[in-house]
């Protein structure tokens, strides 16, 4: 039985799935817990015995045994927790998805101060829910504390993304809550609302929400296909060689590792600046892809792949890949700094200020250097450089609305590199304000 729970506690403790496709007597690639407790069998003489004298149907191994073990190892873990808190105040972080058998599960976690003046977060489980209807909720998370004698009254916080059965200022979660628990302030993630404001500021931009929409289009050309993201790395480890040959790449532990190409996403930590990183790292080989699709792919494959192609080596595109690169390289630090759990709400403030104080100082005193590393990107790549004291030629039908002296430098200075810092350092103050507030009237 000992064997048994150990195995079980440490495939838990690794989240390594229990059980295969096939355990029978003739499989030859049982589970993980069967063939960690063979493993285990090899070098304990002990264990062997035991098992070898045990009745058929009382060895401790069966599907059932383990799911029982689990649930015992969980309930001790829990009131582990519970002992922890004690008759403190705590608050709830809580947050819902579908597992792969497509069943609504919700995952609850406690954050609190424990005895010893520690911050502590706290991942107390997961509840199956029919539905993602606020009664529902409120009533398996009350179901859950009233388990373990959690006293509703004690709870002083609530945190939810923005889902509007979460947030709704009249029949959301977070008022039902408030209703029965007066201190339960809401609370919108900081971090996540930031990283929400921050992308929408920056498509709030016309040329920047086109360029998000051009971003996608590109990657998913390339990531359509293993064949195609087998390619890119050929073409990246051929790019890496030709550049260390020519010694413009500097060798090193940890350097010129193999990336690809990642699609953004709104909620994931990092994902805009990685996107757009990593496409800078892989211009040439995501070139050199496109390419290769355009000649080789079917009709409808040549035809997106061109039209990636096109979008990609247009200067416009290139301008607004490195522009996004540097203001997103800026905040991405913040985001980083605001996912550490020991992270106050003063020094949030703080550095969400320090970067106000960056993207402002970009703004002031980048833009010659930025133009620079953009022609000359271009020009090693072969790829057209318009004069920029040139008359911007419009295009989706508003050729005919601009004015005659309106110069390619004041589209991309003022439209583009103006307009995208303004927007975000606007969202960084309210912000702040914003967080201002919420720590003053914070009771």
């Amino acid at each position: 039985m000992k064997a048994s729970i150990d195995i079980v506690r440490h495939l838990a403790l690794q989240a390594i799935a229990f059980r295969g496709r096939n355990e029978s007597s003739t499989s030859t690639n049982w589970g993980n817990f069967l063939t960690t407790l063979d493993l285990m069998v090899g070098y304990n003489n002990n264990v062997v015995e035991i098992l070898a004298k045990a009745p058929k149907n009382a060895t401790y191994t069966s599907p059932q045994i383990q799911k029982e073990i689990l649930y015992v190892i969980s309930t001790k873990v829990k009131k582990a927790i519970r002992e922890e808190i004690g008759d403190a105040k705590f608050c709830i972080i809580v947050d819902e998805a579908h597992d792969e058998s497509m069943k609504e599960q919700m995952d609850v976690v406690l954050r609190y101060v424990d005895t010893n003046g520690f911050v502590r977060e706290r991942f107390f489980g997961i509840v199956h829910v029919v539905d993602t209807a606020v009664v529902t909720l409120k009533k398996e998370i009350y179901y859950l504390f009233s388990n373990y004698c959690l006293d509703i009254q004690n709870i002083q916080g609530q945190e939810y993304d923005g889902a509007s059965n979460m947030r709704g200022e009249w029949n959301g979660l977070q008022v039902l809550i408030l209703n029965d628990c007066p201190y339960a302030y809401y609370i919108h993630c900081f971090a996540h609302r930031l990283q929400l404001a921050l992308v929408g500021a920056s498509k709030a931009v016309v040329p920047l929400n086109r360029f998000f929409n051009k971003l996608i289009l590109v990657i998913n050309n390339i990531r359509a296909s293993c064949k195609s993201i087998e390619q890119l790395k050929i073409a990246r480890a051929s790019d890496i060689a030709y550049l260390i040959d020519i010694e413009e790449l500097e060798t090193g532990k940890g350097l010129n590792q193999m990336v690809t190409l990642q699609r953004p996403g709104d909620t994931r930590w990092g994902s805009h600046y990685k996107s757009v990183s990593n496409l800078i790292k892989l211009f040439s080989p995501t070139c050199e892809v496109l390419l290769k699709i355009m000649d080789e792919g079917n009709s409808s494959q040549k035809v997106e792949a061109e039209s990636a192609y096109e979008v990609l080596i247009s200067f416009e595109f290139v301008f607004i890949l490195h522009f996004v690169n540097e203001t997103i390289g800026i905040t991405n630090k913040l985001f980083q700094a605001l996912q550490n759990q020991l992270q106050d709400i003063l020094n949030a403030t703080h550095l969400v200020s320090s970067t106000k104080k960056l993207i402002q100082q970009f703004r002031d005193e980048k833009w010659d250097d930025l133009l620079a590393t953009v022609i000359s990107f271009c020009k090693e790549r072969g790829l057209d450089v318009p004069d920029m004291n040139a008359c911007y030629v419009a295009r989706f039908g508003r050729s005919r609305h601009q004015q005659e002296d309106f110069r390619n430098e004041h589209y991309y200075k003022v439209d583009i590199f103006n307009a995208g810092i303004d927007s975000q350092v606007q969202k960084l103050i309210i912000g702040l304000v914003s967080n201002s507030l919420s720590s003053t009237l914070d009771p």
